[in-house]
């Protein structure tokens, strides 16, 4: 069986791939094509994006919170049942957390798929033939499909640049125009979410761009080819238990494949802190991240579901919260102004985001049981001293190295600001 596959990569940081990704996969989809989209590494707001543009969820494959074997299953399962597989790829092509070890071009060698290259064009011309000879050479065995280039500013600018690729033996795919309608705004923790900016809009905006100035019909028939397909997992069912999940525009942050494993435990209901008054009855509460910083006014004044949920943890109820829902149990937060919001306080310990830098990075937690898990920190707040820590975890980074990433621990509340990856797991990082 074949399908049109490709990864998205970039020179670097900042080239527009989630714009260039949005409107591949939109441009795709206008002619009648299923597209089945993923993302390379940890990130939770493109997948949003790729959800906005193809109306699938899209499936994060990362080489460090997973196995090979996980992700190689991961890209069939969702594959399968689509005409075509867009990768965006995560930094530059050869950016991973360990030199180039789980880099984009490292999830296109274990997959086997042609690369898009993305160039970010302004204020270079015929000197990106060294970087594309660079690009396409650096690792044997990567397979270069061609070249898209971003920020342009004339015809005659991409003349150049396509001469430069000719001239090194990369192909020419097409452009994009140097246009501020054709840039995702950059808010909070990366690109915007906000429900206000119409992303289904700007997908058809893009797209539309890009049938005008790139070849559609050259990337898809350079990229189809035979599709790899493995033997799905088929877990078995474990139980009948109550779980609830926080999901509204506070907390969304949260791995697909950890909801299905949760599944397999019981039935998940999903509620909102924001929106809902009271806990539905549970055995499990599952807080995940997301942005309550932007919404701490609307969560301050629920005080029946504070209250609902602080009478669940004191009278011993199982929960799991990751950096959003970590923020949400805490006593109370600072924000940027200085001003204090109460929080849920649960947890005895406050958070600040005034006057703190990015903690961003890998992490590897060493549990009491000596199981590992893996997950990823990304957050501007920061966790005040205070009591609650449980010493029995270990934390590391992706270089072996013991952080300072704390775990918090009150009867059957666990609360960090890690989100914990168990979607390739028979067991789960808590007792159900």
């Amino acid at each position: 069986m074949k399908k049109i596959q490709f990864l998205i990569g970039a020179s670097s940081l900042g080239s527009g791939k989630t714009t260039l990704a949005m409107g591949l996969m939109r441009a795709l989809a206008r002619k009648g094509i299923t597209v089945q989209p993923f993302k390379c590494g940890p990130d939770y707001i493109d997948t949003r994006h790729h959800y906005a543009a193809t109306g699938r969820t899209s499936v994060n494959l990362d080489t460090f919170l997973s196995t090979d074997e996980h992700l190689k299953e991961l890209y069939s399962r969702y594959g399968s049942t689509a005409d075509a597989c867009v990768i965006e790829g995560t930094m530059g092509l050869y950016d991973g957390y360990a030199i180039d070890k789980g880099s984009s071009a490292d999830t296109a060698m274990l997959l086997d798929l042609p690369v898009i290259l993305v160039v970010k064009a302004k204020s270079v011309a015929y000197s990106v033939g060294p970087i594309l000879y660079g690009l396409k050479n650096f690792r044997p065995g990567l397979k270069i499909a061609g070249v898209i280039f971003n920020f342009v500013s004339s015809e005659k600018h991409y003349n150049l640049l396509k001469q430069a690729a000719e001239a090194v033996g990369v192909t020419s795919l097409g452009y994009l125009k140097q246009e501020s309608a054709l840039e995702i705004p950059i808010e909070n923790l990366g690109l915007n979410i906000d429900e206000e900016f119409c992303f289904n809009e700007f997908a058809d905006l893009i797209a539309s761009a890009m049938e005008s100035t790139v070849d559609i019909e050259k990337i898809i028939n350079i990229c189809t080819q035979e599709f790899a397909e493995t033997e799905p997992q088929k877990p078995t069912p474990r139980g009948t238990l109550k779980i609830t999940v926080a999901r509204d525009e506070a907390f969304n942050f949260y791995y697909e494949e950890n909801i299905k494993a949760l599944k397999r435990y019981g039935k998940v209901k999903f509620f909102s802190p924001i929106h809902d008054t009271e806990l539905p009855e549970t055995d499990f509460l599952y807080l995940p991240g997301g942005y309550p910083e932007l919404h701490l006014p609307e969560l301050t004044a629920n005080k029946k579901m504070m209250a609902s949920i602080r009478a669940y943890c004191k009278n011993g109820g199982k929960v799991l919260a990751e950096c959003g829902g970590m923020i949400y149990l805490s006593e109370s937060v600072t924000d940027k102004d200085g001003k204090n919001f109460d929080m849920a306080a649960v947890l005895p310990r406050k958070i600040t985001l005034d006057r703190v830098k990015l903690t961003l990075g890998y992490r590897k937690v060493v549990a009491p049981d000596g199981k590992e898990w893996r997950g990823h920190e990304f957050h501007f707040s920061k966790l005040l001293p205070g009591e609650s820590a449980d010493g029995s975890y270990l934390v590391y980074n992706a270089k072996g190295e013991l952080c300072d990433s704390e775990i918090l621990r009150i009867d059957n509340v666990i609360a960090t600001y890690i989100h914990i990856y168990w979607g390739d797991s028979d067991k789960l990082p808590f007792d159900l």
